[in-house]
């Protein structure tokens, strides 16, 4: 359904499509994060920002809150970067990147992970920000550019170990000292299991659905 609904109309991708997909992988993978100057931009991280600080210690989030209101401004802290997310995919998607990454990663996306190309921009932003993976794929979802079932699997996905490259490249660089193997190992071992996880899911939907149907 997803595809047939993406890819109705048959009309080829431009090649500002396929440069697009390029810049905006790049832009939610965190290459630029480390770079300086203009460069800089062109990272999710960086033109998100941050919140100043009021009495040079705290955000307007204060400390020591808790209940409801602690998390209104917690919600209201994820705002900015949600909003930036979907702004950037439908920059993306007038510019044909949706269509272009429906055509080059769904067959890498569907055999692997049992889900559509289109996908793969929802999946690559998760890794960096799972607030911002999270409302990319709810519109994936809204649009029905991704079937129920393929919303639960990527949900498996991103479900475990969100924002994996952010926490990884930020709490996990005090283990860096201590660590016998190649920093990109752990984080190859983090990501291999978010796959097994999401295909243990696929599996699991599947065999619940041949029960039904038997």
């Amino acid at each position: 359904m997803s595809e047939n609904c993406f890819m109705g109309n048959e009309r080829p991708v431009r090649w500002t499509g396929y440069a697009a997909l390029i810049v905006v992988v790049l832009f939610f993978s965190g290459a630029f994060s480390e770079c300086t100057g203009l460069l800089s931009c062109l990272d999710f991280t960086v033109l998100n920002g941050s919140f100043g600080k009021i009495a040079d210690s705290f955000t307007f989030m204060g400390k020591g809150g808790s209940g409801a209101r602690h998390g209104f401004l917690f919600a209201l802290s994820l705002v900015p970067g949600i909003m930036l997310a979907l702004g950037v995919v439908e920059v993306a998607e007038r510019l044909d990147a949706l269509r272009a990454a429906q055509r080059m990663l769904t067959p890498l996306m569907r055999p692997l992970m049992g889900l559509p190309g289109i996908a793969g921009l929802a999946l690559i932003s998760s890794l960096q920000s799972s607030d911002a993976g999270a409302a990319m794929t709810r519109e994936l979802s809204e649009k029905g550019l991704i079937s129920e079932t393929e919303k639960v699997i990527f949900a498996a996905f991103q479900f475990s170990s969100g924002s994996s490259i952010t926490v990884y490249l930020s709490m996990g660089l005090a283990l860096f000292p201590y660590l016998s193997v190649s920093h990109l190992v752990p984080l190859g071992v983090i990501l291999f299991y978010k796959v097994l996880g999401m295909n243990l899911m696929r599996l699991y939907l599947r065999m619940a659905a041949r029960k039904e149907e038997a």
